[in-house]
């Protein structure tokens, strides 16, 4: 069947489905199709398709066989016009799966929990996620089906994570992102990983052994611990420092690192512009922030502005990682200190 086609390298691949599946314009009637070291995805005809995600086109693609309901909200026992008021979304951690709903379907939560619990294999609990909130990033959740706690193990890029979604943040949108960060990093590397969560891009970039040093940084004690209980089980656990401790703190004693990471999206300039000095010459600053669709073109001048007091910073890449709202996405933007 012919139909629009998004064509991206490999590595990206996982990244870039995933981003269309939230955004619900992947066509999942038809196989994705790998050839010379690329996906060919298959996309909706009125999805809309950010141009930095790949090349988009149009091609043959092979039908899938049926397997039984291909969304959640088939499970649903409503008029499919209440069915399609129902946000598409939903993450996966471990066995953990959390959705956001808007106050008007709060009412119907549970119904709502328990078809995810049907409809995602091996799923313990469902969790209404409320949001991330306060200095510690920890998560308002309520369980809508299932049972047990917050806790689980979570696997990406062929590591494993110990994770609380209640009490520590991670987010398992950013694999792709935790993977393209480490493949960066070159032999004897210095790293920081600012507001790490449970350490997924420390973690990950300690893996292959290149970096000389890894410090992953989090004002949360119990992120850290969790961090701790993961790098227990690895044997380059030991190249990970963890600390617990506040950005403001810890930028105060530390000395130059040829790449650091500020995962902290909704307080984003403030704490680039903190943490800008750590950044030696010749290295980069990883950044993230959420930014309204409108003002993504400009916002490369807005970060080189706000960094410019700490030294020569050029933006080399702006990238959306995945939609946040419907109105903004995830920007990961990676920011190189020139020689002096």
């Amino acid at each position: 069947m012919r139909a629009r086609a998004l064509t991206v390298p490999r590595a990206a691949g996982e990244r870039t489905r995933r981003a269309l599946a939230d955004a619900g314009a992947l066509r999942e009637d038809l196989a994705i199709v790998e050839e010379e070291g690329q996906l060919v995805l298959p996309v909706r005809d009125e999805a809309r398709v950010l141009p930095a995600w790949g090349e988009l086109g149009e091609r043959e693609f092979p039908p899938l066989p049926p397997t039984g309901p291909s969304d959640f909200r088939e499970l649903l026992p409503w008029p499919s016009a209440e069915r399609a008021q129902v946000p598409r979304a939903f993450d996966v951690v471990g066995d953990v799966v959390l959705i956001r709903l808007p106050d008007s379907l709060l009412a119907r939560r549970f119904e709502i929990g328990e078809a995810l619990l049907r409809f995602v294999p091996s799923t313990r609990i469902v969790g209404l996620d409320r949001g991330v909130r306060g200095p510690e990033r920890r998560r308002s959740v309520e369980r809508i089906a299932g049972s047990g706690g917050w806790a689980t193990r979570h696997r990406e890029n062929r590591l494993e994570f110990d994770v609380d979604v209640e009490r520590a943040y991670f987010s398992p949108r950013l694999a792709g992102e935790h993977a393209r960060v480490a493949s960066e990093v070159r032999r004897g590397d210095r790293f920081y990983d600012l507001c790490c969560g449970v350490g997924p891009f420390a973690v990950t970039a300690a893996r292959d052994g290149s970096a000389r040093s890894v410090v992953a940084v989090d004002a949360n004690p119990e992120a850290v611990a969790l961090l701790r209980a993961t790098l227990r089980r690895y044997p380059f656990g030991g190249l990970v420092q963890p600390l617990e401790a506040r950005v403001e703190d810890f930028v105060r004693t530390a000395g130059p690192a040829e790449r650091v990471l500020v995962n902290l999206p909704h307080e984003g300039i403030k704490y680039a512009t903190l943490v800008a000095p750590l950044v030696a010459p010749g290295g980069r600053l990883y950044y993230y922030e959420v930014v309204p669709r409108d003002e993504i073109r400009r916002r490369a001048a807005v970060v080189e502005n706000a960094l410019a007091p700490a030294g020569p910073f050029t933006v080399t890449t702006v990238r959306s990682v995945h939609p946040y709202s419907p109105a903004s996405d995830l920007l990961a933007i990676s920011v190189d200190r020139r020689e002096s």
